[in-house]
């Protein structure tokens, strides 16, 4: 039976979960006792210790040494986060101690990129040792990780949830849509496009259900189009900008500001097509009652208020 998360708070130490670490990276626990400054007798009793704490066996003996089981490989795992939250956290009170610098962990969906980096870029001017960790997933995955406090800040849209009364939110930008391609697209240099110009051509979209994904099904539907079935499905911008480089048919939508991003840099080109539908526009989210940490209140700052100085 597994022990009570009360039983194992009470019980685990930090040194311990150094020790899995390190069990995991020698596969020996002479080594592993080591690099954790013990005896191996202290060792191996620090690990039985942790055995009991986790009511499972951790760790099976092979010819090569010690391997962590499925249940270890899962206690190794976070015990790898809890350490990088400790670093992380050493470094915020660095930084509040200090009077500057700290750390933020941001989340955005693809087409707040440029938002975000713009905000991020104008703050670390100001803030030289401020660290931030940028998060780029969906609005439902961005959530989850909000609500585990792996983020303080995420940029995205709470609709998708069922329950948006749990998060602080603020609208602060109108998301509006492109279709980009490569530059070696047939239709670079077109004039004015429709979408039935477009039907036959390799689309790189949003998974269903996602917001971007069903307005462009709408505008397929509105001009009486049957909408595209061999899709190429990513949220990922990297991704997006790949696939457009490696086969020049394909276009993709976007919002209006990464097309604008990846347009202006020379990576692609924003055809001329008018997508009449609007997204919802972006939300600034926060676990509501949680408060900012000034990395993360100045971080608020820069992206409720771009303009200001």
């Amino acid at each position: 039976m597994i022990p009570s998360l009360n039983s194992i708070i009470s019980r685990l130490h930090v040194k311990q979960l150094r020790l899995l670490i390190a069990l995991d990276e020698h596969g020996s626990l002479l080594g592993a006792a080591k690099q954790v400054a013990l005896t191996q007798p202290g060792a191996s009793k620090a690990l039985q210790e942790i055995e009991t704490t986790f009511g499972s066996q951790l760790f099976v003996r092979t010819n090569r040494g010690l391997e962590p089981n499925d249940a270890g490989r899962s206690v190794i795992r976070y015990a790898r986060l809890i350490q990088t939250d400790l670093a992380h956290l050493r470094e915020e009170i660095i930084g509040i101690m200090s009077g500057e610098g700290g750390r933020v962990s941001v989340g955005t969906i693809m087409g707040a990129v440029p938002l975000l980096t713009s905000a991020i870029s104008k703050v670390i001017a100001d803030n030289p040792k401020m660290s931030v960790e940028i998060v780029e997933e969906t609005s439902a995955a961005l959530l989850t990780q909000l609500d585990a406090g792996r983020l303080d800040l995420a940029i995205c849209r709470t609709t998708i949830s069922n329950t948006p009364y749990l998060y602080e939110t603020a609208a602060f930008a109108e998301e509006t849509l492109a279709v980009i391609a490569s530059t070696q697209h047939p239709f670079a240099f077109a004039r004015c496009l429709t979408l039935e110009d477009l039907v036959d051509y390799r689309w790189v979209v949003y998974r269903a259900n996602m917001p971007m994904r069903l307005l462009l099904e709408r505008e397929f539907h509105e001009a009486g189009l049957r909408f595209p079935v061999h899709l190429l499905e990513t949220t990922s911008a990297f991704a997006t900008l790949s696939l457009l480089q490696k086969n020049p048919t394909f276009v993709a939508l976007v919002s209006t500001d990464v097309a604008d991003f990846c347009s202006g840099h020379g990576f692609t080109v924003t055809l001329p097509l008018l997508i009449t539908s609007r997204s919802e526009p972006y939300e600034l989210v926060s676990r509501k009652g949680a408060p900012d940490s000034p990395a993360a209140r100045l971080l608020r700052e820069a992206l409720l208020n771009p303009d200001c100085p």
